[in-house]
């Protein structure tokens, strides 16, 4: 027994040891691109996967309209002769209706794939808006740890002035006060960066524990970009467009059916009496018929005249959307340059002078030349310019998202 646990006492101390390391070195975040994230999000993401599946729906449809009608057995019989018939009653289709159909079917097929393609844009928006949000996120908490460094420092200041007996314990007690305050903040910067975490984790359909690093991207250069070159890519590949243009070919084929379908169908009968007793009677004989519908009075005559309305419809709402479309793209774009504009006034001039302002305060402080409120204030100011700038960072983002959105491809 001793024996035993002299061998197994190592065992459990080293096992005890190496959890706590094991499970920190499980708990590493993971390193994340943008380019990975858009992968993930096209393989996981739950609304595509509900999206494409339609497109096996729609595909079925092809295979439902390529049908051929089926033939009608009849067997009959009756005290007069011949006393018992069977036969078959085959419908042909006349007119190309098959062909229609199935033409209508894939035009509908293409419908939904140009909608898969639209929720792919939009959700490409939304992880590029999860990523950098959680960028911008990230920042917030490492801005606020910040604070807190200088908020500290300055109360160490305050409190070596006041042991020499230069200030009065009041700026101690404010000094203290903006070291709990920033504490404060970092605590709430902490907790939203764990929901910005979630909201990007829910997007790519990984769990909600999962960890990422993505780095400091919020100040990645993006594309520079021409309001003409993106007028030409919008009109090929802006999602509304091509929605209106697919539903035309979807109305034209609509109204080719209706018309195809106006020529009546072929019915051909063929079978077999039996038992016809008396004077030329026989035993079994053959019958035939055909049969066709007489389009005298319903030929599609409104579902026609309805489907060229919806046609003439499609194309009025068409000029409305190219026009709809330019002027989006006229906007986004314009929004995404004044964004980066103002990025670059904060980097250039805003932030470089609020922190050589807060550390000329905090220089005169030490020196005895300021009161605290002066520090106080100058670290307020670049805390908040800091902020904004980080702030312009990820409008900066936003603004390409969007126009990146309503132009219909990827940009960058």
């Amino acid at each position: 027994m001793n024996l035993n646990r002299t061998f197994f006492l190592p065992l459990l101390l080293a096992a005890a040891v190496s959890a706590p390391l094991l499970a920190q070195t499980s708990a590493q975040p993971r390193r994340l691109t943008l380019s990975a994230a858009f992968d993930l999000a096209q393989r996981q993401n739950l609304d595509l996967a509900a999206a494409r599946a339609q497109r096996a729906v729609a595909e079925a449809g092809v295979r439902a309209a390529s049908e051929r009608p089926n033939p009608t057995a009849f067997f009959g019989a009756a005290r007069d002769t011949p006393h018992e018939s069977l036969f078959f009653d085959q419908p042909i289709e006349l007119g190309s209706k098959r062909g229609r159909r199935i033409d209508l079917a894939k035009q509908e097929v293409s419908a939904t794939t140009i909608d898969i393609t639209a929720l792919e844009r939009q959700v490409r928006h939304e992880v590029r808006d999860g990523y950098f949000g959680l960028a911008h996120a990230r920042g917030a908490t490492a801005q606020q740890a910040n604070v807190l460094k200088l908020a500290q420092r300055l109360h160490d200041i305050a409190e070596a002035r006041f042991q020499a007996g230069d200030i009065a314990q009041l700026e101690v007690t404010q000094a203290e006060l903006e070291v709990s305050r920033a504490q404060a903040d970092l605590q709430i910067a902490q907790q939203e960066e764990k929901v910005a975490l979630s909201d990007l984790n829910a997007l790519l359909n990984e769990p909600a524990t999962m960890d990422w690093d993505v780095g400091d991207v919020l100040a990645a250069s993006l594309p520079e970009l021409t309001l003409d070159d993106l007028l030409l890519r919008a009109g090929a590949s802006n999602a509304e467009i091509a929605r209106i243009n697919q539903e035309q070919k979807v109305q034209q084929s609509q109204t080719a059916l209706l018309k195809a379908e106006r020529i009546p169908n072929l019915g051909l009968e063929f079978g077999v009496d039996f038992n016809s007793p008396g004077e030329g009677g026989f035993k079994e004989g053959a019958r035939g018929q055909v049969s066709m519908e007489l389009p005298l009075f319903s030929r599609n005559q409104g579902e026609i005249a309805q489907s060229l309305a919806g046609e003439r419809a499609l194309q009025g709402e068409l000029a409305a959307i190219r026009r709809s479309s330019e002027a989006k793209v006229q906007s986004a774009y314009f929004d995404f340059v004044a964004r980066r504009t103002e990025a670059q006034v904060y980097h250039d001039s805003l932030l470089p002078a609020s922190q050589k302002l807060e550390q000329l305060a905090e220089d005169s402080y030490r020196a005895g030349k300021a009161n605290i409120l002066t520090v106080l204030s100058a670290q307020q100011d670049v805390h908040q310019v800091e902020r904004q700038y980080l702030d312009s960072l990820l409008a900066v983002q936003s603004a390409f998202a969007t126009l990146e959105e309503v132009v219909g491809v990827p940009l960058d």
